[in-house]
């Protein structure tokens, strides 16, 4: 296994169990698909757990896959909608960390508090990341399918 978990900043996160090489496959994320309006129906601080996978349809993400937390600067990123990998070397004891903003259109945001020094401050919508980011993304393919065909195909 590649990861465990632990206590961090935000409760609970996932962290390295070994050095994981980039590239490397991590885990495959699972949960329950639910719509627009069962996201809304959450308590707040359990809508930010739902990965949105088309315009009104989200994963309700189950352990251990929700308890990867966002960061602005990630180490790991989600291929083909549910794959997420490393993208650099993570160092064994390392919380794993992606970018929600790369599964993100809909308008929902959320306060970061990643403390990063590239901090956004704020989780918003793919499309107002800035063109850089959106590129870097965008060329490790760790944005979601239905963004990309929306903006991007």
């Amino acid at each position: 296994m590649h990861f465990s978990i632990k206590q961090c900043r935000f409760g609970r996160g996932l962290f390295a169990a070994k050095d994981i090489a980039k590239g490397e496959h991590i885990l495959t994320l699972t949960g329950k698909v639910i719509t627009q309006e069962e996201v809304d129906n959450k308590p707040e601080k359990q809508q930010a757990n739902a990965l949105q996978i088309e315009y009104d349809f989200y994963m309700d993400l189950e352990e251990p896959g929700v308890l990867i937390n966002h960061s602005c600067n990630p180490n790991t990123g989600i291929q083909k909608d549910k794959e997420v990998i490393a993208i650099r070397d993570i160092k064994a004891g390392e919380e794993m960390t992606w970018d929600y903003s790369t599964s993100v259109d809909g308008g929902w945001t959320m306060p970061c508090g990643c403390a990063e020094k590239n901090c956004r401050k704020k989780v918003k919508d793919f499309k107002v990341l800035p063109k850089k980011v959106k590129e870097s993304y965008l060329q490790q393919n760790i944005v979601l399918s239905f963004i990309k065909e929306k903006y991007f195909l």
